[in-house]
């Protein structure tokens, strides 16, 4: 059995428009308290109980996350791969989509054959807690108990980590992920531009400018020369 903490970690909706705060600005519910089981904005935390420890959750590539840092003193995260975001190690919540199946093609997650670093046998938590699940494993074997005052109101800062932070991602080692490569590349720019979009708008440049200093010089060349009356050839 799961507990209710877990159970509704895995089963929430996080953010998504708070329904009491929707005029503010940043009002996604990204907030998880581990006593009511539910999420809310940042918006709700002076109405919130301060007792009550609490969860932050962040965004990554429209992927919830969860620090390791956070997440180990709740769970055993071992065997989860882990993420680096902002110089943070992270883990993934849920279960990735793939376009195509992995499996077979090396190191691969139990649960979703996702292709993984040696030596992690999971990509998310929820990969993890779901595989115990299947295979009888009794789940309170990695639930540890935990202390409330790590969870408090007073270590919320930089609520959101998603695109328009424009954070770096890299996995621990490197990882052939062609999802994760595509976002990967566009670190550095907006979201959804690979490197190869980068790479051919810089050869465009690198055309146009060498089209702009060739292209004169035949024209003078060409302009520079006279008509004249026409050179017959020697006759042998």
């Amino acid at each position: 059995m799961k507990p209710a903490w877990l159970k509704g970690l895995m089963e929430e909706k996080f953010f998504e428009q708070c329904g009491i705060h929707q005029n503010p600005r940043k009002n996604e519910k990204n907030i998880f308290c581990l006593n009511c089981c539910r999420s809310f904005c940042p918006h709700c935390l002076p109405s919130h109980s301060p007792s009550h420890p609490l969860l932050q959750v962040r965004r990554y590539v429209y992927q919830d996350v969860i620090r390791l840092d956070d997440l180990e003193k709740l769970i055993d995260c071992c065997y989860i791969q882990p993420y680096t975001i902002n110089s943070a190690k992270v883990i993934f919540l849920n279960q990735r989509a793939q376009s195509r199946s992995c499996k077979g093609s090396g190191n691969t997650c139990f649960t979703c054959d996702r292709i993984l670093q040696e030596p992690f046998n999971f990509c998310s938590l929820s990969c993890k807690v779901d595989h115990m699940t299947c295979q009888g494993e009794d789940l309170s074997t990695i639930l540890y108990r935990f202390d409330v005052s790590d969870f408090t109101i007073s270590q919320f800062e930089g609520l959101r980590m998603d695109a328009s932070d424009e954070a770096q991602m890299t996995s621990d080692s490197f990882l052939e992920d062609p999802i994760l490569e595509e976002y990967r590349g566009s670190s550095h720019s907006s979201y959804g531009i690979g490197n190869s979009a980068i790479f051919k708008e810089q050869e465009a440049v690198k055309r146009k400018g060498k089209s702009s200093t060739f292209l004169p010089g035949i024209m003078l060349s060409l302009s520079s020369r006279r008509k004249g009356a026409p050179h017959r050839s020697p006759l042998s």
